[in-house]
């Protein structure tokens, strides 16, 4: 579950504040995002972007970055959408370069504007939601100081923010995940209790009811909101229902975003939905080998480990043994191991042992002690490299 896992919230930094229709705070200097064109063309490239049609979201805040050439909105949509290919395989590096030069790009602009003006309301808030989004990015990749101090900073400036406009249900999106992450992560992972003393204290109860409130009235970001509410309520609250209301609206609103596709399928495996899964799953695999546009070869690993999983609990362990073969095969492609890779080759060896077949089954777990760990893998196959697995 790489996608949900503590490099996404560990440093407590995902501060995204999102977009809003943002009020005056000098007659004289209206904000952007009241202006009616302007929100017009960046909800059709969200929607672009959420599709994964990345040259046409390219275009469309190509068309805003013509319009505001000194204005820090323009790094930051260019930024989302390599932000939003990162996204679509975490494995891959590719785009770090590219999103982390428009985050750059951005707080230098909204700098600018401090400069002049240290409560201009859009500087604030594009400065906070870059600094967010930008220690989120360092979240995933580990570095989780660098993390933090983009954390701390970010927070200054979606709080100020929040306090310019407390009731606005997208400016509630920012301080809602840092109320709700602040209390859950320490609660749940020993590794982040230190960075949880450099932040002021979370409420769980109150970052829910304001992430709820973004999710229902949101402008903006209400795709964001729901994409947190599924994370909490399948990681930290564990609530079958209310995780599947959220990634049942996220495929409704993007059928076409296969990041989200790839959450059904781990939603249902993950509460025991085997069947459907199976079913999206197959439906994925199909538009990985049709070149959809962002069903990569990270969702084939996905699918075929899930389908494996499957084909194990049938007891198909020949049917299993094919789909681990393409991900291995899948894997070969592609540069660095995934999590589903060293999970894959583990339960290929236990597909080997309840074959009755040793040897290949040694072979798989003599091979996982030299992947990486995920998990307890290389524990799991130590024991299976004692005693046999007996499915």
């Amino acid at each position: 579950m790489r996608r949900f896992s503590l490099a996404v919230s560990v440093a407590l930094c995902v501060l995204l504040a999102g977009f809003a229709g943002a009020p005056r705070l000098h007659a004289q200097d209206p904000s952007l995002l009241e202006d009616p064109l302007f929100e017009a063309y960046a909800k059709r490239g969200l929607a672009e972007l959420y599709d994964m049609r990345y040259d046409e979201a390219a275009a469309t805040f190509g068309f805003l970055a013509g319009r505001h050439p000194d204005h820090p909105v323009v790094p930051f949509l260019e930024g989302l959408v390599p932000w939003w290919r990162i996204l679509a395989d975490l494995g891959s590096t590719e785009h770090d370069a590219a999103f982390l030069a428009a985050m750059d790009r951005t707080i230098d602009r909204a700098d600018r504007l401090l400069r002049r003006d240290d409560d201009n309301l859009d500087a604030l808030f594009f400065k906070g939601a870059a600094l967010g989004f930008r220690g989120r990015h360092h979240a995933n990749r580990k570095n989780y100081l660098r993390a933090a101090r983009d954390g701390q900073r970010a927070l200054r400036y979606v709080l100020r923010v929040n306090e310019q406009s407390p009731d606005n249900p997208d400016f509630l999106f920012g301080i809602g995940i840092y109320d709700y992450f602040a209390v859950a992560v320490p609660e749940r992972h020993a590794v982040a209790r230190p960075f949880a003393a450099m932040f002021p204290p979370g409420d769980k109860g109150r970052g829910l009811s304001n992430l709820h409130r973004t999710y229902r009235h949101g402008s903006y970001i209400q795709t964001e909101a729901a994409y947190f509410l599924l994370q909490i309520y399948y990681l930290y609250e564990r609530d079958y229902v209310k995780t599947l209301q959220f990634t049942e609206f996220l495929r409704e609103q993007h059928p076409n975003n296969a990041f989200f596709h790839a959450l059904e399928g781990r939603v249902l495996a993950r509460f025991g939905h085997w069947d459907q899964a199976a079913e999206v799953w197959t439906d994925a695999l199909g538009k990985v080998r049709r070149n959809q546009t962002g069903y990569n070869d990270s969702v084939a690993e996905q699918a075929h480990y899930y389908l494996a999983q499957r084909a194990m609990r049938l007891r198909n362990y020949d049917r299993a043994l094919t789909h681990f073969a393409d991900l291995r095969h899948v894997a070969e492609q592609r540069d660095g191991t995934s999590a589903f890779v060293v999970l894959g080759r583990l339960r290929e060896g236990m597909a080997h042992d309840a074959n009755g077949d040793r040897p290949s089954a040694e072979a798989a777990y003599r091979d996982v002690l030299r992947l990486r760990e995920v998990g307890t893998s290389r524990d799991r196959a130590r024991r299976y490299l004692e005693r046999p697995y007996r499915g």
